[in-house]
């Protein structure tokens, strides 16, 4: 499994022939996009900044879209999506946590979260944690030091940041005691998991 960074909460997930996206940038965003195919896209909330599936489909490569709660089965990944209210850019919306399985790892994306708790409920639901993907932000999403808290108590093996600025990134960095060197990508194997607790991930963009 290679991950990279696009910027906001955008990342590419390539394992074998197949690749995953979430919350790609829209054209309409005000922030910088990019242009690839996909095979499956997961959006987590109906905002420029993050239901770009336009910028996916390239060619004869058209995404199958996911962009809310419920279980999916496609092309052998498995991914189950979870409702949380939020406030994003002044209005109340619904921002579905998922969950993707494949290659015997589990992902967990928050999308744009805001509050620090997770009902119980939805806890029961996620698996162990192999990667997760936390806004760290502020604002209309998790600030550093709550992202830090969750982090700690969903206990993730490896924790990649998303959605932010340096500023918050250095703080989030410090409360977690990681290093803050960005690397292009992550090539990850479920072996390459073992021993790690809690372990930040910075990905260029």
């Amino acid at each position: 499994m290679v991950i990279t960074y696009h910027g906001r909460e955008f990342f590419k997930v390539v394992f074998g022939d197949t690749t995953v996206v979430f919350n790609p940038i829209s054209k309409n965003s005000t922030f910088k996009t990019t242009k690839f195919g996909a095979d499956i896209a997961l959006v987590s909330l109906n905002h420029p900044d993050m239901n770009g599936v336009e910028q996916v489909s390239h060619g004869e490569r058209e995404p199958f879209v996911i962009n809310g709660p419920g279980e999916y089965e496609i092309r052998g990944v498995f991914i189950k999506g979870f409702p949380t209210m939020v406030t994003y850019d002044g209005r109340e919306r619904v921002n579905t946590i998922y969950t993707v399985g494949l290659e015997g790892m589990n992902l967990v994306f928050l999308g744009a979260l805001s509050g620090r708790k997770l009902s119980s409920e939805t806890k029961g639901l996620l698996p162990d944690i192999d990667v997760l993907f936390v806004p760290i932000g502020g604002g209309d999403v998790l600030a550093p030091n709550d992202a830090h808290e969750l982090a700690v108590e969903l206990e993730a093996k490896i924790v990649i940041p998303m959605h932010y600025t340096d500023k918050e990134l250095t703080l989030f960095v410090k409360s977690e005691g990681g290093n803050g060197k960005p690397i292009d990508k992550l090539t990850l194997k479920r072996k390459d998991l073992e021993g790690k607790e809690g372990e930040i991930v910075i990905l260029a963009d």
